[in-house]
This record gives C-alpha cells, structure tokens and sequence, in this order.
C-alpha cells in the first residue's frame, strides 16, 4: 500500500488544528464557566486536546518544510551510478523548479527550470505516485539521440573521456568492471558508467514543450527517458543537492566518507 505522506501531513495539521480551534472557542469556555480545572489550578483539557495543542506546530513544521524547503529522499537503486550509491539518503531542494502547493502540485510561484546536467527527483510519468531520481540531458526543444554508449544533443556529440574501472562494494559491487567516464553537458562535467558488451536502448526523439529527456548516470542499468519517455514539467519534485546519510544497509556499508557531501 503506497502512502501519500504529502497528504497525511496536511489531514494532520488539519485535524490537530480543528481540534485545538474547536477547544478554545467553543469547549474552554463551557468548562470554565462550570468551573472544571485540575489538580494544578488550570482549566482541566481532555487528553485530546492536549495532544492537539502539543503536536500542531509540529506537523505544520514538517508540512511547511517538506512541502516549500527540503525534502529527504534515499536511493534505492542503482541507476545513478557512481554518482548516487544504494542507501544514500539526499536532500531536495523543493523550491529551485518553482513554489508548490502541497497534495495538489500546483504551481504556483515561478522561480526556474531545470538545466542540463540537473539531478532531479520527479514522480514517474507511469506511476505518479512513485518517485524517480535521473539526471536532465534534454531541454524542450532539443533533439536527444543514443547511440553506441554516446549521447547526442543535437546532432552533436556530448564529450566523454575514459576515467578507468570500475571498483564496486556492497550493492554496487555488481558494477565491478565497467567502464568509468567523464561525461560534459556544459558546464556540468560528471561520471558514467558504461558496460561495453551490454546491451543498449538506442533511438532519437525530439522533447516536447515543457517536457525533459532524462537518463541514469549508469547508463546500462537504468530505466529512463529511452525507454518510458519524457518527464512533464508539473511532475517535477525539485533538484538533488546533498548527500546527509549513506547507509546501504543490504550491502552491509555504511559510507562515512559521503555522509556531507553536495550531489553534482
């Protein structure tokens, strides 16, 4: 069963807010007009509203900051290797793309897009209720094609630069062995990972207005823009940018040397 937190926080503050509303208009003067107080001299609350008072400020805390600041997210794939590792826990910034309402996505203050080379969080165009993480190649308008492991904008090609092998550990030690490269979207320079002998999704398509062709930085193992298309600007969540915890615990690592460290 998938959980729509963005939802549960907003019926939260809500129904926290309704009751404490509730107590101080209409039930607090009733008991204190019948004189009911406890043991310490203050008119006596029900549990309840008790509960609501301590935790609305909280709720609305978390509601405000998830839904306008930051947003933490872990990977749990593969897909954005070397970049992202399985089990890095990583910050989104919710208001880069633009201010949202919360539940409903609207936008509703524009601030900017996405530029070629962003890390973006994005809910997946088959199934909004999922979210991705992929790296923006492809800006409305542009012509993307892949072909022989190499990116294509625009009928040229993006530059890429052998780096050397690939050593993996824990989940990622599948990728012992493929090729690292320094791939350039300008000005974003940033690492690949390439498995010569496997195969490909290769084509060329045009992305459409307000749409961004999207791909994994483990070009092999990743299901992106190349095989479901691309991502509608309203199904944008915000851009990836730090790195607070790195902990693949399938693998059996905890990767100290990530913990604070900005996703490029």
């Amino acid at each position: 069963m998938k959980v729509d937190f963005a939802a549960l926080l907003l019926a939260l503050v809500v129904g926290s807010g309704a009751v404490w509303l509730v107590d101080a208009w209409i039930l607090a003067p009733r008991r204190a007009r019948r004189g009911a107080v406890g043991s310490d001299g203050v008119p006596a609350r029900p549990r309840l509203v008790e509960y609501a008072r301590s935790f609305f400020p909280i709720f609305l805390a978390v509601l405000l900051l998830r839904s306008f600041l930051v947003e933490p997210f872990r990977i749990p794939s593969g897909s954005m290797m070397p970049t992202l590792l399985v089990g890095d826990f990583i910050l989104v910034n919710k208001f880069t793309y633009g201010i949202r309402l919360p539940v409903v996505d609207t936008k509703v203050v524009e601030i900017g897009q996405p530029a070629r080379g962003d890390i973006v969080v994005f809910r997946y165009p088959e199934d909004p209720a999922v979210p991705f993480i992929k790296r923006v190649v492809g800006l409305p308008g542009d012509r993307i094609g892949y072909y022989n492991k190499v990116l294509y904008i625009n009928g040229e090609p993006a530059s890429q630069q052998p780096v050397g092998v690939y050593r993996g550990s824990g989940s990622g030690s599948v990728m012992t062995g493929a090729d690292i490269r320094t791939e350039s979207l300008s000005p974003v320079h940033h690492r690949i990972l390439v498995q010569p002998g496997a195969p490909s999704a290769e084509g060329e398509m045009v992305v459409p207005p307000g749409h961004y062709f999207v791909m994994g930085d483990n070009r092999d193992n990743s299901r992106d823009s190349r095989y479901w298309g691309t991502v509608p600007d309203k199904n944008l969540i915000g851009k990836a940018f730090f790195i607070w915890l790195s902990w693949d615990w399938s693998g059996g690592e905890f990767h100290w040397q990530r913990v604070g460290s900005s996703v490029n």
